[in-house]
């Protein structure tokens, strides 16, 4: 059974002092819960504030993105060895939004990732297709280039330290969503994938998230779906109600 992983990505959201009082409203909330992860990604600047709030939690916190050096000059960039050091557990690399306004490469994404694991910390790699490219039947295409240049050089034994988000460029913040079987359709032809680069185990392992427009009122729907493990959540995870219903999924 693979273990399903909810994760809230805060995006450019919450102070410093906002996120350290909804960590611990959610701490609270959430307590005891241990049938799956919980996984909150904050800003940069309230990453530090929020970890020593959440000490000794069942609640996880990532970061947003992370650079392929652990150290250089590469101004404003974020190194996973310090991240490490920090208490983080999770980065996401590959996000549409660093995809579309960071110009956000494959290629990028794959250095980030073989640093990040190389630093031991685990990754939550997106993939996802625009409604132009959807529309075109080009899906199944784009998320195959991607899977296969972010997982490229990425060993067996990686895996476990991996998790995919399937995320349409289309349901990200626009009120659409696909509906549960159009999730479970692309997630199912992730995991072939998977088989194919690596075996029929590690695709039956890997854990597969679906975001874009995930709510309270969906969540049960998707996570019901043979291929769907998770949700990686951006504004239904601002609020602590709704996030808590989502992880209580």
């Amino acid at each position: 059974m693979r273990k399903p992983i909810i994760a809230g990505n805060w995006k450019m959201y919450k102070t410093v002092a906002e996120s350290v009082a909804f960590a611990k409203q959610l701490n609270e909330k959430l307590k005891g819960i241990q049938d799956r992860e919980i996984v909150i990604a904050p800003t940069f600047i309230a990453t530090a504030s929020v970890i020593d709030a959440l000490r000794f939690s069942n609640i996880q916190v990532a970061t947003q993105d992370a650079h392929w050096e652990n150290e250089g000059a590469y101004t404003s960039s974020i190194s996973p060895a310090s991240l490490k050091g920090l208490g983080i557990k999770y980065v996401i690399l590959g996000h549409s939004e660093k995809r579309q306004f960071d110009n956000e490469t494959d290629e990028r994404v794959n250095r980030k990732l073989k640093n990040v694991l190389k630093n031991g910390l685990k990754a939550i790699v997106c993939v996802g297709e625009t409604l132009q490219e959807r529309e075109s039947g080009k899906t199944e295409k784009v998320i195959e280039n991607q899977l296969k240049g972010c997982l490229e050089g990425i060993g067996l034994g990686d895996l476990a330290s991996i998790v995919i988000a399937y995320e349409p460029v289309w349901a990200i913040g626009t009120g659409k969503n696909a509906t549960p079987e159009q999730a479970n359709e692309v997630h199912a032809f992730i995991r072939g994938l998977v088989a194919k680069k690596y075996n029929s185990e590690a695709a039956g392992n890997i854990r597969i998230q679906y975001g874009g427009s995930v709510k309270p009122e969906n969540v049960k729907q998707l996570m019901a779906q043979p291929d769907i493990d998770g949700a990686l959540v951006g504004g239904a995870s601002l609020k602590v109600d709704s996030f808590e219903a989502l992880v209580r999924f």
